[in-house]
């Protein structure tokens, strides 16, 4: 039980800004640990949603301009993390064209043009997508995306290996009793919030995500954190054109 505790915040500790912390002597390197820490990874897109519709609700008479802040909000609760990735990959592919080692590439601390610009289309991209789905207060379609996003991601844990000694250690910890625990979990919040289009979203994300991943590979040659951060932008960003089109 303790392990699962300590994954709970774990998981909020490294997907998200939320203030958690730990005493000196916990070690979060277990695999019990690290496993729960998956099951929880669409709780965290749970919980930040639910955090979005808050902030949006109190901004709702600002309307276009309170939601655009209130997509912004979601991207910086879990501090850009993901939108980081996205100019690592595209640095990355731009590279690999040119013969360069993606690895050292994606590795290097400093970034460029390309991928500042691809990370800027992203993101606006994703702004307008949350700002279209909060104006139009389709707001459990927009929390069950962010879960099925993160659920795609535990897919690609579970199906791929990974250049990366973390994501490795990951991989070992999702268990299938976990993977599939977190599925039928999630995927129960997810119908009961959305009805069962939520299976639509769960299926077309899970394929998206497969195909994005083996897109990126098959440029870079590897599987790392990056790739899965970009899979997931990219994710998320298609999926709000199809919760749009779903529910509008």
């Amino acid at each position: 039980m303790k392990a699962w505790y300590l994954g709970l915040k774990f998981a909020f500790s490294y997907f998200s800004i939320l203030p958690i912390s730990f005493k000196n002597d916990v070690d979060l390197s277990t695999k019990e640990v690290l496993g729960s820490m998956l099951f929880f990874f669409p709780f965290v897109g749970l919980v930040l949603g639910l955090l979005t519709v808050v902030v949006y609700s109190l901004l709702e008479p600002l309307a276009w301009y309170g939601a655009v802040i209130s997509a912004l909000v979601y991207m910086m609760l879990y501090g850009f993390l993901h939108t980081e990735a996205v100019i690592d990959v595209a640095d990355a592919i731009y590279a690999s064209h040119s013969g360069k080692d993606a690895y050292a590439v994606i590795k290097d601390p400093t970034v460029g043009a390309m991928g500042v610009l691809w990370a800027g289309s992203f993101v606006l991209l994703k702004v307008a997508g949350i700002l279209f789905l909060l104006i139009h207060q389709l707001f459990t379609p927009f929390i069950a995306t962010l879960i099925v996003s993160r659920l795609a991601l535990l897919v690609l844990f579970y199906t791929q290996t990974f250049k990366s000694s973390f994501a490795s250690k990951l991989k070992d910890a999702l268990t299938p009793k976990t993977f599939w625990s977190a599925l039928v979990f999630f995927g129960t919040v997810g119908i009961l919030l959305t009805s069962f289009k939520f299976i639509v979203l769960l299926i077309f994300a899970f394929l998206l995500a497969l195909m994005i991943t083996k897109f990126i590979k098959n440029k870079l040659g590897f599987v790392n954190g990056d790739v899965l951060g970009c899979t997931l932008e990219s994710v998320e960003i298609v999926l709000f054109m199809l919760v749009s089109l779903l529910w509008v």
